[in-house]
């Protein structure tokens, strides 16, 4: 038994979860000094949808953002989610693109790089765990919870041991649904703790109404760290609250040795910002009611609102049911894929076709395609060469790691970025991951003239990865 650690997760998951990833830089300044001052374990800030969310909606520099935060944080490490090969985006990238932006992520402040891949599969996470490895930062391997007649106990655990091997300094189970059940996060913890010797950490959802269960249960099976929200932020499809859970542990064995009147302080801060997200329409009230649906159809939040707006649009919501029926057959076919970015997406629009179609299979999306290609990476069940055949005809499935097909691009993407829009080696990183997205930015920092600070500024573009 020992004191367990917290991650806040206010900054990272928690907005992007509630309020999809629209909290301001600007919005998140003036309590750093104070979270700084709490004594979290981490603070998680980076990484996920934030990047792609800065440039896209707030018109922000990640990088600027990550700095910031890094120049007002002195005592309290920070913390990234990194999609193994998929870096932040929605394809595999060649290795040189991973291994450079480890080296920025680190260089710009990060601590910890929590590091996952959508189907378990480690090829997928070797590249980010060496880079991390070598630039000297802390590797939190995750493999992403879900349940199925596969996911017993034995593969979690050897899973966490192949990490271990691999490198890894700490495990975090990643139950993004919000599926994991007290008394089976008691098992799960108590298995790993048998198998692995690096700290375990759990981040989990309260989407459908369990979290803070799991989370007690968790503790009581010897998790290390625990992944909560501050209160205002907390709840619905974002992670447990962080005062209750911290008054809950306090004098017992498992005392966080947090003070709830600092935890007050950053309660007193959010909770103005949530009533004005409320009242913008930024927080919907929906994502904020237990879902049932996670549970029975182990969708999660995420997801079931993309399913609904694909139904939406096509004027068929009527068939929402039918398409959650459908999630676990198309899921079965390619081989139990967890739901998670991409595969959720991947499998969701999959399953909508076939609703809609009337008949299973009659169109089928690139991306399903390549899953089924093996272009993703090893599913956790392999997939019945029959229904492949039925797919891809007579393509052979690649049985190897799929950035071995790619080549390096850094130099290929650097010379692809017009003339005067680098301001910062940085830069080809933020084109390398969402090219369109990062022009505009690109554009509009231009006009507005407000650049990267001195220090980063015309960076020579003669710098090569590690």
């Amino acid at each position: 038994m020992s004191q367990v650690k917290i991650t806040e997760t206010v900054l990272r998951d928690s907005h992007q979860s509630l309020i999809a990833t629209r909290m301001t830089t600007e919005e998140m300044l003036p309590i750093l000094s104070a979270m700084d001052e709490v004594g979290y374990h981490s603070m998680e800030v980076w990484g996920g949808a934030t990047f792609d969310s800065c440039m896209r909606f707030l018109n922000e520099d990640p990088w600027e953002r990550l700095r910031k935060i890094r120049a007002a944080v002195k005592n309290t490490k920070l913390q990234m989610l990194f999609r193994g090969q998929n870096i932040l985006g929605y394809r595999h990238y060649a290795d040189d693109v991973v291994e450079y932006f480890v080296q920025k992520s680190l260089a710009n402040g990060i601590d910890i790089i929590r590091i996952f891949d959508a189907l378990n599969d480690p090829r997928n996470l070797k590249t980010a765990i060496n880079a991390t490895i070598r630039e000297g930062g802390h590797v939190q391997a995750a493999f992403s919870y879900t349940t199925g007649a596969v996911y017993t106990l034995d593969y979690y655990a050897k899973y966490a041991k192949q990490l271990e091997e691999m490198g890894a300094n700490s495990i975090c189970i990643k139950d993004m649904s919000g599926l994991l059940k007290p008394y089976d996060a008691y098992d799960l913890v108590k298995t790993l703790k048998e198998n692995v010797k690096i700290p375990i950490q759990l981040h989990t959802h309260y989407t459908a109404g369990l979290a803070s269960m799991t989370v007690m249960k968790a503790v009581e099976a010897g998790v290390d760290i625990i992944d909560t929200a501050i209160s205002p932020m907390a709840l619905g499809t974002s992670q447990p609250p962080t005062e209750p859970i911290v008054a809950s542990l306090a004098g017992t064995p498992y005392d966080t040795g947090l003070d709830l009147q600092k935890l007050d302080k950053i309660t007193k801060y959010f909770t103005p910002l949530r009533e004005k997200y409320l009242k913008e329409g930024l927080l919907d009230p929906k994502v904020l009611k237990v879902d049932v649906n996670a549970l029975l159809y182990q969708v999660p939040g995420g997801m079931l609102s993309n399913l609904m707006s694909q139904l939406k649009q096509a004027g068929k919501e009527e068939k929402l049911t039918e398409v959650l029926e459908e999630v676990p057959r198309v899921r079965a076919d390619v081989g139990y894929p967890p739901l998670v970015t991409p595969s959720s997406q991947i499998v969701g629009t999959q399953a909508v076709f076939n609703v809609l179609m009337g008949e299973r299979y009659k169109t089928c999306t690139k991306e399903f395609k390549d899953i089924v290609l093996g272009k993703y990476g090893k599913t956790p069940v392999a997939i019945d060469p029959e229904f492949a055949k039925t797919i891809i005809g007579d393509q052979t499935p690649i049985t190897y790691r799929p950035a071995d097909d790619l080549p390096p691009e850094l130099e290929k993407l650097r010379a692809e970025i017009p003339a005067g829009y680098l301001e910062q080696d940085e830069d080809v990183l933020s084109y390398a991951l969402f090219d369109k997205v990062a022009l505009k930015f690109f554009e509009h920092r231009k006009n507005q003239k407000y650049g990267v600070d001195a220090k980063h500024a015309d960076a020579p573009s003669a710098v090569h990865p590690v």
